[in-house]
């Protein structure tokens, strides 16, 4: 009999010992476990606490496409979900399941959801959080749009480019931070300016490790590398901090073929007209005389 089958079974007996336990796995690969239990749990090789105030809304499953999702709610705790962790963004798209489990004997139990972690709120000591289902994927556009520029993401299976290459990823002592996200970066490998505009970047260590950025602008100077980024990160690199530029793509064939010499893996079709070529028209004078 597998779990879920005599889990079912303890259902069935009118009285039970249930609980709801959480399995989170973030983006940077930290792994954490809770339980609405008052003890902690151990099973599937995670440690499952008791204590954080995790709990969560009935879920709401149907059949057919639409989105299940439901909500979390919890206390913030430094042993648990830190503050500084949720604003830092850390759990975004988290992945999360959870399972319906007999404490008792946690061989019993089912899983009752897989998805991500959807918006964050927080209140006070408190948070609240979506939970999406697999199902929240079926929202997201698919198919390609005709347009000149490339719709492939740098680095990715129809691009080619190997990212991890010497040329197209280097690695940053930071020096200094200014405005929250202004980097001064000590410049030992030398890239040529604007290599990483619109590149990523991302912090190995420090007190942001794990988070990453867009490149807005970068230029060197003086042995010194002037990196901008779109937005500040969650949370304020320190300097000394490693940082890690992977290049950038624009998406225009002049691009893939001058930067990337990757013009035959292009994705774009750059000879359609633009949108000033289809509503042009000849000028009057042209027109009237034939």
């Amino acid at each position: 009999m597998s779990g879920a089958e005599a889990l079912a079974a303890h259902l069935g007996e009118g009285v039970a010992t249930t609980c709801l336990c959480w399995a989170v796995t973030r983006r940077d690969g930290v792994e954490m476990g809770f339980t609405d239990h008052d003890r902690d749990l151990d099973f599937e090789g995670f440690a499952f606490r008791a204590g954080t105030g995790m709990t969560a809304r009935a879920l709401s499953q149907v059949a057919g496409l639409a989105v299940d999702n439901s909500e979390a709610v919890g206390a913030l705790s430094d042993a648990g979900i830190s503050e500084a962790d949720l604003r830092a963004g850390r759990y975004d798209g988290a992945v999360v399941r959870m399972w319906l489990v007999n404490w008792a004997a946690p061989e019993m139990r089912s899983l009752r959801f897989r998805g991500t972690l959807g918006e964050v709120e927080q209140r006070g000591q408190a948070f609240r959080v979506e939970l999406r289902g697999l199902s929240e994927v079926l929202n997201r556009p698919l198919g390609r749009v005709i347009r000149s520029g490339c719709d492939a993401v740098v680095g990715d299976r129809r691009c080619g480019l190997d990212l991890n290459a010497a040329a197209h990823t280097g690695r940053f002592r930071l020096q200094s931070v200014t405005e929250g996200r202004r980097l001064v970066l000590e410049a030992e490998t030398a890239f040529a300016p604007g290599w990483f505009e619109g590149g990523l970047c991302r912090f190995l260590d420090g007190a942001a490790a794990g988070l990453s950025g867009t490149v807005k602008a970068d230029r060197a100077e003086g042995g010194l590398r002037f990196v901008e980024l779109w937005e500040e990160p969650g949370a304020q690199p320190g300097p000394g901090s490693v940082v890690s530029l992977v290049v950038g793509c624009d998406g225009r064939a002049e691009t893939c073929r001058q930067k990337f010499q990757n013009f035959r893996n292009f994705r774009g079709f750059p000879h359609v007209p633009d949108e000033d070529w289809v509503t042009a028209s000849p000028a009057r004078e042209v027109a009237a005389g034939g």
